[in-house]
């Protein structure tokens, strides 16, 4: 069975589970590359992984040999002169530092998995858009619009036939609506305000009730002032299991990363690097990621050391399926890949508009990592 690993606590648990730092599994995964096994975090002293751990040792410079080592493995460096730092030490020192905070804690996490109530067999989710401060990266906090109080808002699964009961209620100073992008539903449940339905006012709640048609990632998010409350955080995604899983592919672990460039940044499910989550898996497990595009932007996808098998477009299978490393991601669109993890180490992953994701400051924004353990 897809082992679903949207939830942030998940992750963090998996990475606290392995014998060394949390903030030091990529030092420890680039070395394991020439001569050892990676090992992806570490024991706390009772505390949780995902509490703040102390930063690793500097690998010493090696007289011997004029190497260092470091995050990205033993090179050739020279050395400074006593008492000198120049530019290049400086902009390294600033890179470095990022690579080693990385994950990073922040308070919460978003994307959570939604149960629903279940009420004479409507599968019933009550959603609460409201104002906030989020944080997307430590100490990074930002003006938000949310649902349920995450950024993205909760993740809804349901199965292709069920019927659903969505309650909005908006308890935001502006006007809003939900659309479910990519549902082919009827007219008066679409979600855009003065065409198929009146605007929900502050203070007021609007029922969307449907019967769940094709299957597929989907989204759903605000379609009124959205350039502003998509932004701003009204986003989640709507993913809508096949009644006849017969043709879905197997998996290990199924990811969704929902992309977005409005007020906050650039963001992977409402972080910034450093506290973007890192994938993590076995050697030879399968991961399915769920591509969604709620930004202004195209995002192209770039992961490195394996290639992403493409199997779905927009939530329809694709004719054939086709390999690639970078696979663009246009606003609006989702893209469904398989990446079959067969080389281990810690890869980078992050949007190949190089902007995005990195400046002489270091790595920030849509940057996370994939760590494929031995």
């Amino acid at each position: 069975m897809s082992k679903i690993m949207s939830h942030a606590d998940d992750t963090l648990a998996t990475l606290a589970e392995a014998p060394t730092s949390r903030r030091t599994f990529l030092r420890t995964a680039s070395l394991s590359a020439v001569g050892g096994a990676l090992v992806a975090c570490g024991k706390d002293g009772g505390q949780s992984g995902a509490q703040a751990q102390k930063p690793a040792a500097a690998v010493p410079v090696r007289p011997e040999s004029g190497q260092t080592g470091g995050t990205m493995g033993a090179h050739d460096t020279v050395k400074p002169a006593p008492g000198a730092l120049s530019a290049a030490d400086a902009m390294d020192a600033m890179h470095e530092k990022g690579i080693k905070a990385f994950p990073a804690k922040t308070a919460v996490y978003g994307n959570q998995p939604f149960e629903p109530k279940i009420v004479n067999g409507v599968k019933v989710f009550e959603i609460t858009a409201s104002e906030m401060q989020w944080e997307t990266a430590p100490g990074q906090m930002v003006k938000a619009m949310a649902y349920n109080g995450q950024v993205p808002g909760p993740q809804i699964r349901v199965r292709e036939g069920d019927r659903v009961r969505v309650v909005l209620k908006n308890q935001l100073t502006q006007s809003t609506a939900i659309h479910f992008h990519g549902c082919e539903l009827q007219n008066d449940m679409d979600g855009v305000p003065f065409i198929t339905q009146p605007p929900v006012k502050p203070g007021q709640s609007f029922t969307y009730e449907f019967t769940v048609p094709n299957a597929g990632s989907h989204m759903y998010h605000s379609h009124h002032n959205a350039a502003t409350q998509v932004g701003l955080g009204l986003l989640g995604a709507f993913i809508v299991e096949p009644r006849n899983k017969a043709q879905e592919p197997k998996v290990d672990q199924d990811v969704v990363f929902i992309l977005n460039d409005g007020a906050h940044g650039y963001t992977f499910n409402g972080k910034s690097f450093p506290a973007t989550l890192p994938i993590v898996a076995k050697l030879g497990q399968k991961v399915r990621i769920r591509y969604m595009n709620e930004g202004m932007m195209i995002h192209p996808m770039h992961l490195h050391g394996m290639h992403q098998t493409v199997i779905a477009k927009d939530g329809w299978p694709v004719p054939a399926p086709w390999k690639c490393d970078t696979l663009n991601i246009a606003p609006g669109e989702r893209w469904d890949v398989i990446v079959n993890c067969t080389n281990p180490g810690t890869w980078a992953f992050h949007c190949h508009i190089l902007p995005h994701a990195e400046s002489e400051h270091g790595m920030f924004g849509m940057v996370t990592a994939l760590v494929v353990q031995k």
